[in-house]
């Protein structure tokens, strides 16, 4: 699987307020807002902006628990933010994923909307960095993200896509430094652990790939590495030939996420390989549903048009 730049900072980078199911076709976002006390606060308005190309804005109030949630959400990245009459308002950027939570709280305090310079010179790297990596300027990149985990130690964000940005550059090793150092910052960074164990795998470091892969399983809780990280166990097995132990857990991704495009050609391949054409087929044509343009897609399309002659 290709790793992705990460396109968003946790909002603990910025201020004190933290960030950290069953929609199997969109995700949602749900959150909090309390006062300087730490009490809710009922009627909050809440905005969630889709930030990706496309004009799609949702509003959403806080119950009297000073809770919001909006289902529904196409998977990208969304700007929320929570407007109080007296208290100003307050904006983070998140991530949705198909059929996970995102979660944005707030912490609403008198000039809680002003701006802080070092935040905004952080924020203004790091979209810096961004935009070098989409650029495929990946030493530019690097340089943006190393400035902004110099000025802010605990972005795990930044080292992850230093790490993205070297594996462009084909210099495994200081990737594999770089995603060391994102878990080292946060131990339960899932994203990472799946870099480093499709790494791991690339490289026939098995038992490390393996190690890391169910790490990465079982971290940040429910929602933490979850189908990505099963699939990738599902891999490695395939990789030492451990044919019907790797379907396994490509089955076992698609029980966490059954719109796993990549677990779905996986697992096709693995019936394939038992002599089940029909079931097979029946994959490769999901996948092609799931992810048209994917990585497997031409292969899909032969191999359905094979299988069916």
């Amino acid at each position: 699987m290709s790793r992705r730049v990460r396109v968003s900072l946790l909002a603990a980078v910025f201020v004190a307020a933290g960030m950290s199911a069953a929609f199997a076709q969109t995700g949602m976002i749900k959150g909090k807002v309390v006062d300087p006390d730490g009490k809710p606060l009922q009627g909050v308005a809440v905005t969630i902006e889709f930030n990706d190309g496309i004009t799609r804005k949702y509003a959403a109030k806080t119950d009297r628990r000073g809770e919001f949630i909006q289902i529904g959400l196409p998977s990208g990245n969304y700007k929320v933010t929570a407007t109080h009459e007296k208290l100003g308002s307050q904006s983070y950027d998140t991530r949705v994923r198909v059929g996970q939570a995102a979660e944005v709280n707030f912490a609403l305090t008198p000039g809680a909307g002003a701006v802080d310079p070092k935040a905004a010179e952080l924020k203004k790297l790091f979209e810096e960095g961004v935009a070098a990596s989409r650029a495929n300027d990946h030493d530019n990149a690097i340089a943006k993200f190393q400035a902004a985990a110099a000025a802010a130690p605990t972005c795990h964000d930044c080292y992850y896509n230093i790490g993205v940005a070297y594996m462009q550059k084909k210099d495994p090793a200081q990737a594999e430094a770089s995603w060391l150092k994102a878990i080292e910052v946060k131990p339960d960074y899932s994203e990472a652990m799946n870099a480093l164990s499709t790494l791991y795998n690339n490289q026939k470091r098995f038992d490390e790939a393996s190690a890391m892969s169910a790490k990465a399983a079982t971290a940040g809780g429910a929602t933490g590495g979850g189908a990505d990280a099963v699939y990738n166990q599902g891999i490695i097995l395939w990789n030492q030939g451990k044919i019907a132990e790797a379907k396994l857990k490509f089955e076992e991704a698609l029980k966490s996420n059954p719109d796993h495009a990549e677990s779905h050609f996986q697992l096709g391949m693995a019936l394939l390989n038992e002599g089940k054409t029909a079931e097979a087929v029946g994959s490769f044509e999901t996948y092609l549903k799931l992810a048209p343009t994917g990585q497997f897609s031409e292969q899909s399309k032969q191999l359905v048009a094979q299988l069916k002659k």
